[in-house]
């Protein structure tokens, strides 16, 4: 597979996991500063790693959550609770991600994902 291919498949992998608007909004702030580094994790992250065998997409939405907890990154959190769900998880696995990460990540990480969470769940709640 090419460059242009894995870019495509990458591509259309996160447009399936966050969603048709996000990936447009997200590509329309790309800048000749940064659109090296899009590139870059549309290949790599969307779809050398999240196409790759051995983990379904539910698996992998459970890691980056736990990851995303663990250091904090409470931006990339937000999206991929919107993934997760995507990915067919529910809210309640969700919950229970967020309760295991309390231990293994610290009770004020799991505390804080527990708001940004609830935030994305009343988002989606408003938008009907």
């Amino acid at each position: 597979m090419d460059e242009t291919e894995r870019y495509q498949n990458g591509m259309a992998t996160r447009r399936a996991v966050l969603g048709e608007a996000y990936v447009d909004k997200a590509n329309a702030a790309v800048t000749p500063f940064n659109s090296d580094f899009q590139e870059f994790i549309t290949r790599i992250a969307w779809n050398d790693i999240w196409n790759r065998p051995g983990l379904d997409r539910r698996a992998r939405s459970i890691i980056v959550l736990s990851i995303a907890t663990a250091l904090g990154a409470w931006g990339e959190f937000r999206i991929h609770v919107r993934g997760a769900l995507n990915n067919g998880l529910s809210r309640d696995e969700i919950k229970e991600v967020l309760i295991q990460a309390g231990v293994y990540a610290g009770v004020p990480a799991a505390n804080h994902a527990f708001k940004e969470a609830a935030g994305v769940f009343a988002e989606i709640d408003a938008e009907g």
